[in-house]
C-alpha cells in the first residue's frame, strides 16, 4: 500500500478482542450466584477461616496480621468487579423486559382488534336475527291464524 499524504493512517490500537454476548452471559450468571445463600456461606467461611488463621496461628505462620488490611483490599477488590457485573446483567433484563413488554403490547393490540371485530359481528348477526322470522314467530302467526280461521268458520254455521 501506497502511502498517500492526503490521507490519514489507519489508527492501529492494540485492543483485547471479547464478545458482549459471551460476556453478558456470564455476568449473568455472575450476578445470579452472587444473590445466592450459598454465595453468602461460602464467602463467611472463607472470612472465617482467614480471620481466624491469622489470629490464632502462630506468628511466622501469619500472613495478614490483625487489621486485616489484605482480607480488606480483596473484599473491596471483589465489591468493585461485582458491581459493574450486576449492573451489565440488570442492563441486560431491562432490555429483555423491554422486549417482552413491546411483544406483550402488539399481542395486547391484536386481541383488543379482534374483540372488537367479534363484538360488531355478533352485533350485526343479532340485528340480522331481529330482521328474520323465528320459527317460534312463525308458528305462533299460524297459530293465530287458524283461530281465527275457527272463529270463522263457528260463525258461518
Amino acid at each position: 500500500m501506497v502511502n498517500r499524504l492526503d490521507q490519514p493512517r489507519e489508527l492501529r490500537r492494540i485492543r483485547p478482542h471479547y464478545d458482549p454476548e459471551a460476556f453478558g452471559r456470564l455476568s449473568e450468571r455472575f450476578a445470579r450466584f452472587l444473590g445466592t445463600a450459598r454465595f453468602l456461606v461460602y464467602m463467611t467461611g472463607f472470612i472465617v477461616i482467614w480471620v481466624s488463621w491469622n489470629w490464632l496461628a502462630p506468628d511466622h505462620l501469619v500472613w495478614d496480621p490483625y487489621p486485616f488490611i489484605f482480607l480488606t483490599l480483596i473484599l473491596s477488590l471483589q465489591a468493585s468487579y461485582a458491581a459493574p457485573l450486576i449492573l451489565l446483567a440488570q442492563n441486560r433484563q431491562a432490555d429483555r423486559d423491554r422486549v417482552q413488554a413491546e411483544r406483550d403490547r402488539l399481542a395486547s393490540e391484536r386481541n383488543q382488534a379482534e374483540v372488537e371485530y367479534l363484538t360488531r359481528e355478533i352485533a350485526g348477526l343479532r340485528h340480522a336475527l331481529g330482521e328474520l322470522a323465528t320459527r317460534e314467530y312463525i308458528r305462533d302467526e299460524l297459530e293465530h291464524m287458524v283461530e281465527e280461521l275457527r272463529g270463522r268458520g263457528a260463525q258461518d254455521r
